[in-house]
């Protein structure tokens, strides 16, 4: 074959790039047989395993024979439909997802796995290898396709066992074929600059940088965190803060009535730069789990075992988490990253365990420093992943059995409180135990030299209060206050006495404040965690709402430090995320005042009059 001509490889760029998966606009233009032919060719140009080429082309024309089958790719939407959030499903009914009755043609490209018999190169080892060198098939139909201006949708939503059965019944397609693809193919009256799912808001493009790993896993050409805290550093929350306190102003509303609602809208409308900002949903929460060293030490009744345990109630919906994220319409997502047991593929379950729980930190560090690093870095990418997969409003969530002596060490690290300060009763410990929890926090700051040689100064000072102007006070420490070697080295303090979940939950606050997304903290361990990732990088506590204050002391003196004002105080300490997914529907309810409630002037209702005008 001859070199590739002039032009040809920013021609077929162009044509990749311009590829769409086309769902709407077909027109009842035929397709005549020359083009369809030309397309067909390219498709069976593909590479195949051993060159055994498993695939074959069914063109459908028939009408009736296209309605049926569309009414069985009906009934897997709606199931797909009833297994949504509230949020996600209303996004879902917008979206057209199939055009087959629409399309002249539908084009069922089918895997033989027989073919080429028992000797086929490469497919003994990886007998998948024929499915998949199908789909290259697929791809290059697609391109073809949109070079002769035709559009193609891939339609997913089939049982593919059923689709085979209903076309061995209908047109007798031999039953040990498999259906790879269903296509609707046809003229169209244009195509989209985007993905249709894209402009729709429902996912995101990744970009490349986040999909390429060079020689190790993990290893991009720019650190995730650096590149994380160099986003963060970019956002101005004045423009959009500014936008809705004025708009705040012009509501028909007394001044100051919506109180501290009013804050987080401004603070949703600053983060976003625009007000009113984005509707912040769907929602969905990041349950992390890992387990302590530290539990070692008796600090806990519990039994390390519960923490594999709580994973899978939540993966199978029969946690306190489960049912309220079903209540305000959120999506449950549990990231490993530390648990101590292996744990099976479930749905719901990200996998991104970096060790099997961390050391006792009353020894040694917790975790080293490339441990604690991966774990921020899990983070970054669970935030990542979860904004590109269309999620405007992430939560978070915790799991550990110990994770309350981590979260008091931590919490007294950067704020320069006493361990007797900050150590609570977690899960409702006796006396005893207490003591000892508390001397283990004590232990624990003194051997790696996190306590703050200060005595007589103010360990903490009030949160701001939100009465609509939404400016949260600056972090502690105050002038005059000493430096924690907590704040000097945040990565080495969390590294010292933190959780693998400390760390991704610290990851997983900076990643969605470098996209700009808000996130509802949960209590006193997305507290702590909060604090290590403000000491990286202040600015991102613009993206941060307190979803509510847990009864544990480490969590208030953590939001007295951060400035943060909870949306609820209800006296929980489940943890999980409850309490932030309890304070959901005010954070929605704070987009939707500054986007939905009228104006004076817009009302027709009549301002109050100003003492300099007088009766």
């Amino acid at each position: 074959m001859s070199a590739l001509e002039p032009g040809d490889r920013d021609a077929l760029h162009r044509v990749l790039r311009a590829r769409r998966d086309v769902r709407t606009g077909f027109v009842d233009t035929p397709v005549d047989d020359a083009r369809l032919h030309r397309v067909l060719a390219a498709a069976h140009t593909a590479p195949s395993v051993g060159f055994s080429q498993p695939w074959d082309f069914l063109v459908l024309r028939s009408a009736e024979l296209r309605a049926e089958l569309a009414g069985l790719a009906q009934e897997q939407r709606r199931a797909f439909a009833a297994s949504l959030p509230a949020a996600r499903a209303r996004a879902f009914a917008g979206l057209r997802v199939e055009a087959i009755r629409e399309a002249p043609l539908g084009i069922v490209v089918t895997c033989d796995p027989t073919r080429g018999g028992r000797h086929v190169l490469g497919r003994h080892t990886q007998p998948r290898m024929a499915a998949h060198s199908v789909a290259g098939a697929v791809q290059n139909l697609w391109l073809a396709a949109r070079a002769e201006d035709l559009g193609v949708g891939w339609v997913s939503f089939f049982d593919e066992r059923e689709l085979a059965r209903r076309l061995h019944e209908r047109i007798g397609m031999p039953e040990h074929l498999e259906v790879v693809a269903y296509l609707c193919v046809g003229h169209v009256d244009g195509f989209a600059d985007a993905p249709e799912l894209e402009t729709a808001g429902w996912a995101r493009r990744r970009p490349l940088a986040w999909a390429v790993h060079d020689e190790t896993w993990g290893q991009h050409h720019v650190d995730p965190l650096d590149e994380t805290l160099a986003a963060i550093a970019e956002i101005d929350p004045a423009p959009g803060a500014e936008a809705a306190r004025e708009h705040l102003t012009r509501m028909t509303v007394p001044p100051g009535a919506l109180g501290g609602v009013a804050g987080i809208g401004v603070r949703l409308a600053g983060l976003a730069g625009t007000c009113p900002p984005p509707l912040p949903e769907p929602a969905v929460v990041a349950v992390f789990a890992g387990d302590h060293g530290v539990h070692a030490r008796g600090v806990t009744p519990w039994p390390q075992e519960v923490t594999t345990q709580m994973v899978a109630n939540f993966l199978s919906g029969g946690a306190a988490v489960n049912a309220f994220a079903a209540t305000v319409g959120a999506e449950v997502q549990v990231v490993d990253v530390g648990v101590a047991a292996d744990l099976e593929p479930a749905p719901g379950l990200l996998p991104r365990k970096v060790r099997r729980g961390t050391r006792d930190m009353t020894v040694e560090p917790a975790m080293t420093d490339g441990e604690v690093r991966a774990a921020v870095h899990a983070g970054i990418e669970t935030a990542r992943d979860l904004v590109v997969a269309g999620n405007r409003l992430l939560v978070t969530g915790d799991m550990g059995i110990a994770n309350t002596t981590a979260s008091a060490a931590l919490v007294a690290a950067f704020t320069g409180a006493s361990a007797e300060d900050v150590t609570g009763r977690g899960t409702g410990i006796d006396d005893a135990t207490h003591a000892r929890k508390t001397a283990v926090v004590a232990q624990a700051l003194a051997w790696h030299g996190l306590t703050v040689a200060s005595e007589g100064h103010p360990r903490s000072k009030p949160a701001a209060e939100d009465s609509g102007e939404g400016r949260p006070s600056p972090l502690y420490p105050s002038e005059g206050a000493p430096r924690s070697p907590a704040a000097a080295d945040p990565l080495r303090a969390l590294a010292a006495v933190g959780g693998l979940e400390h760390a991704a939950l610290a990851g997983f606050l900076l990643g969605a404040a470098a996209l700009r997304t808000p996130v509802v903290l949960d209590g006193v361990v997305s507290g702590a965690a909060a604090l290590v990732a403000a000491a990286l990088a202040p600015t991102a506590s613009h993206a941060w709402i307190a979803g509510h204050r847990s009864v544990e002391p480490a969590h208030t003196l953590a939001l007295q430090h951060l400035g943060l004002a909870p949306a609820l105080d209800l006296g929980l300490r489940v943890g999980e995320g409850t309490g932030a997914l309890l304070a959901v529907p005010v954070v929605t309810a704070a987009a939707r005042a500054l986007a939905d409630v009228a104006t004076f002037d817009a009302a027709g209702v009549t301002e109050k009059k100003t003492e300099q005008e007088g009766p």
